[in-house]
C-alpha cells in the first residue's frame, strides 16, 4: 500500500515533535494522579484547546487552531458537551492550570512560547516540567515564574493554592 501524507504548508507541526518518552509519560501520570486527589479539580490530559480567538503567529508557534497541553486542570466547572453531543474534539473553555512536560524532542524555548500563548488565552497558571533537571517552573505570568527542584519539599502554586510534594513527582521507579 502506497500512502501519501500531506502536511499543511509543508511544515511539520511543532506539536507533532512531542513524541513523549518513558519519563514524560510517568511524570504526566503522577501529576495527574496527585492533582486528581483534590475534589475541586477536574484533571484532563492531552485536551485539544481551541485557539481561534487569538493569532498564534505572534508566538511563533506552527499550529493552526489548537494547542494540546500535557495536563489541564479546571477548578470548579469544567467543559461538558451539549446534550445532543457525546464528546468534544476541541474545547474553547480554557483551563485554570496548564502543565507542559518537556519531551526529549522538544525545546524549552518552544514550551515557553506555548506558555505565553496560554496566558494570552486566559489560563491563570502554567507549569513547565523539565524531567532531566528534575525541575518544575510555576508561571504566574508569562514573564514571572518560580522554579522548584529536589532541594524544595513541595511545588507551590500560589494562584491556585496547590501544594504538591516534589519528591512524589520525580521519585525513582521501583524495580522488583
Amino acid at each position: 500500500m502506497n500512502e501519501t501524507i500531506e502536511l499543511d504548508e509543508g511544515i511539520l507541526n511543532d506539536e507533532e515533535l512531542d513524541v513523549g518518552s518513558l519519563n514524560h509519560s510517568l511524570i504526566q501520570a503522577r501529576l495527574t494522579s496527585l492533582l486528581s486527589s483534590n475534589v475541586q479539580f477536574t484533571v484532563m490530559v492531552e485536551l485539544n484547546l481551541s485557539t481561534k480567538q487569538i493569532d498564534l503567529s505572534r508566538f511563533n508557534l506552527k499550529v493552526k487552531d489548537e494547542l494540546v497541553p500535557d495536563v489541564c486542570v479546571y477548578v470548579g466547572e469544567s467543559p461538558e458537551p451539549d446534550e445532543d453531543i457525546d464528546d468534544l474534539l476541541t474545547v474553547s473553555q480554557m483551563p485554570d492550570l496548564v502543565i507542559e512536560i518537556l519531551s526529549p524532542s522538544q525545546s524549552i524555548n518552544f514550551l515557553v512560547r506555548k506558555i505565553k500563548a496560554y496566558f494570552a488565552l486566559g489560563v491563570k497558571s502554567c507549569w513547565l516540567v523539565v524531567p532531566p533537571m528534575t525541575q518544575i517552573s510555576v508561571y504566574q505570568q508569562s514573564n514571572r515564574h518560580k522554579t522548584f527542584d529536589l532541594n524544595d519539599t513541595e511545588i507551590i502554586d500560589e494562584i491556585l493554592g496547590i501544594h504538591i510534594p516534589i519528591q512524589q513527582v520525580f521519585k525513582k521507579r521501583n524495580i522488583a
